[in-house]
This record gives structure tokens, C-alpha cells and sequence, in this order.
């Protein structure tokens, strides 16, 4: 079995999903946000870092995966973004987690079968895919996707006999 941490990184809420992979088989285990507080931007990336941190150490995934940034209109919003990555990946680093990551495009591709999917589609599929009674709300949904889309990844490279894992969209 394998558990991964799934980020949907933003710099006031940045959701995480958590699923476990028994071979071709998915289970939901949590998902959530870490709010921050209105404030600077170095109290909120530290918000993130923590946060992240106490769910790692809760639910002790074995991999995480990270939505990477697209572009936005706005360069400061880009920014902040991703920074807010950034604390992220320092806190599944800080767990010697090994870290995929994933485009929006991909994510949507991988779970709702194409990359122009809306949220309200990928919560839906989100909700279909691990049995759950609800769809989850927008950031956790978007989170528990990225860890699916990973975990689809994992599953894909094993059938092939991939050596060394994932080649495109992984850090180390």
C-alpha cells in the first residue's frame, strides 16, 4: 500500500487530500485546508509550512504530489502562488517526502478525462472515484485530484517497468 499527500497550493488556502493505492485501488483517508490568517506574506507561507507539517506527521503519507503553477494574468498573484508552493514543498522535503508534480491540465485529464474540466466536474468525479457521500469542497477536492492523478502515475510506471520511477514531473 501507498499513501500520498495531494496540494493544491494558494497562498490563503492551500488544500491537501490524502488517499491510499492498494495496486489499481483507491481509498480516501483526509482531506482539508490550511487557512491562513489575513496578515504578511511571511506569517502566511509559515501558516502553510506548519500546517502541512502537522498533516504530514497525522496521516504519515509515503509520497506527496503538487500542483505546479500556471500562469496568471496578474505577476503578483503568480508570485504569491508560487512561494506558497514553495513552503509546501519545503514541508514534504522537511518529511524526506518525494514530491510529483502535475499541471492543472494533467490533474483535470487524469481524473475527469479532459484537461478542460470545470471544478465543479473534477469534485464530482473527485467524489465518484473514492466512494465518498458528498463532493468535497473546491481546494480539498482539487488537493485529493492531484494525489489520484499521482497515484494513476505510480500505477502507469510500474505496469511499464519504468527504472528509477517517474522521469517528467517529479523532484526530488
Amino acid at each position: 500500500m501507498t499513501r500520498i499527500l495531494g496540494i493544491d497550493p494558494g497562498s490563503r488556502i492551500t488544500g491537501y487530500g490524502v488517499v491510499e493505492f492498494d495496486g489499481p485501488r483507491s481509498r480516501y483517508v483526509a482531506s482539508g485546508t490550511v487557512r491562513c490568517a489575513d496578515g504578511d506574506l511571511p506569517a502566511r507561507l509559515n501558516e502553510i509550512f506548519t500546517g502541512l507539517r502537522e498533516v504530514i506527521a497525522t496521516h504519515l503519507p509515503d509520497e506527496s504530489a503538487i500542483e505546479q503553477v500556471f500562469m496568471h494574468r496578474n505577476a503578483d498573484s503568480a508570485l504569491k502562488l508560487g512561494q506558497a508552493r514553495g513552503a509546501a514543498i519545503c514541508a514534504c522535503t522537511s518529511h524526506d517526502l518525494a514530491i510529483g508534480e502535475y499541471t492543472p491540465r494533467q490533474i483535470k485529464q487524469a481524473v475527469v478525462g479532459t484537461g478542460a474540466a470545470t471544478k465543479v466536474q473534477v469534485q464530482e468525479m473527485v467524489r465518484r472515484l473514492l466512494e465518498l457521500p458528498a463532493a468535497p469542497p473546491s481546494d480539498a477536492a482539487d488537493a485529493l485530484a492531484v494525489a489520484l492523478t499521482h497515484g494513476q502515475a505510480r500505477q502507469l510506471t510500474e505496469r511499464i517497468g519504468a527504472v528509477g520511477g517517474l522521469r517528467a514531473g517529479r523532484m526530488r
